[in-house]
């Protein structure tokens, strides 16, 4: 498991706060900084929309960002916002890579990868137990 990120969330609650709100994966995935079997989410709807943190309901990521990345996972290719995710260095399974989080609640969310398409570049590959969608 990668450590936590050296943030300061604004959005506190206790483990046991944390447990009684979330779904065993989603805790595993956002407190523990596990990740979902890929191909084990529906991926959401294609609608338009926001995906929220499934945690705090921060505002993370716009339906018109999404693509199908064929990873299993739901990816985008920015954040809705740069103040709502943000990003450390994970140097778990032998090797480097960039974990991205909810700012607010400090909720791992998943990964970002220098391989999205234009125009950013990039792919935040998302556990889906991590977001909630409100159309």
């Amino acid at each position: 498991m990668a450590p936590a990120p050296q943030i300061t969330p604004t959005f506190v609650k206790t483990d046991e706060e944390w447990r009684a709100q979330l779904s065993d994966l989603s805790y595993k995935v956002t407190r523990q900084h596990g990740t979902e079997r890929a191909f084990s989410n529906d991926n959401f709807p294609k609608a338009q929309g926001m995906f929220h943190c499934i945690c705090c309901d921060a505002p993370l990521f716009s339906a018109e960002t999404k693509f199908d990345s064929g990873t299993g996972w739901p990816s985008f290719y920015a954040p809705y916002g740069s103040q709502h995710v943000g990003e450390s260095q994970d140097n778990t399974w032998f090797m480097r890579r960039t974990e991205v989080h909810c700012t607010a609640c400090a909720a791992h969310l998943g990964h970002v990868f220098p391989d999205g398409p234009a125009p950013t570049g990039l792919r935040y590959c998302i556990n889906g137990v991590a977001l909630a969608f409100k159309p």
